[in-house]
């Protein structure tokens, strides 16, 4: 329904019954690019903001067509002899500036600022098995400085910090952590395998995987990630 109000405004315009079509292909293009640039852009990206406020032009833009161009057609303005100068001037603008809008949102990179996140032993194991071996070793350049010490000072060494200790609440989970050491989840058989060989009794799976699994991965939320280990089929 906004198609002819916008293409009858690009005739008075001064564009040919044809090409004024292009006017409501515009305004569709631009409502339709800007929504789609807005919600996929992350909050803070850059061309957000930019991208949101042309979603909400474009549907402001169309939406005015309407009234002005319904105020010629019922007669309340009149375009005899000829269209207001300012009618022609704006409609003649919006192509243009449309253009050079998405043109700007297409050439505005989306630059991610990158969260460092400490891998645990596990995901370290996991990165190191799946990097290729390379037979070039580089060495780290010279440091361009040298440290002063004053005569008769000491100097201390840098101590890392001692990793942090996980107590579970059920000592059976102490049994089936190990088995996330290859870099896989553990199935139901592989934990209970562990939890007889520790000498635990027989449990039901919903307790090996509900209660003992999920307090294990609840202190390290990453090793849920893990892909599953394969499941072992006997005879």
């Amino acid at each position: 329904m906004c198609a002819p109000g916008e293409h009858h405004l690009g005739k008075l315009a001064g564009w040919n019954d044809t090409l004024a079509w292009g006017m409501a292909g515009v305004l569709a293009a631009y409502a339709g690019i800007a929504a789609a640039v807005a919600s996929k852009r992350p909050k803070g990206a850059p061309g957000k903001r930019s991208a949101v406020l042309g979603a909400w032009l474009s549907l402001a833009t169309a939406m005015s067509a309407q009234p002005v161009s319904h105020m010629f057609v019922t007669g309340h303005w009149t375009a005899e002899p000829r269209p207001p100068v300012w009618l022609v001037v704006t409609v003649s603008c919006v192509p243009p500036l449309v253009l050079g809008h998405l043109l700007h949102l297409a050439a505005t990179p989306v630059r991610l600022t990158p969260v460092a996140v400490p891998a645990s032993p596990v995901m370290q194991a996991v990165t190191a098995a799946e990097e290729e071996p390379t037979d070039t070793v580089v060495a780290p350049p010279a440091p361009a400085w040298t440290l002063a010490v004053p005569a008769g000072a000491r100097l201390l060494p840098i101590v890392p910090p001692a990793p942090k200790v996980i107590e579970y609440d059920d000592e059976r989970c102490y049994a089936i952590r190990p088995l996330y050491e290859d870099g896989l989840r553990p199935g139901t058989k592989a934990m209970r395998t562990a939890l007889l060989g520790a000498g635990f009794a027989e449990c039901s799976d919903g307790v090996i995987r509900g209660k003992l699994r999920d307090e294990i991965e609840r202190h390290e939320p990453h090793l849920a990630l893990l892909p599953p280990a394969p499941v072992a089929i006997g005879a």
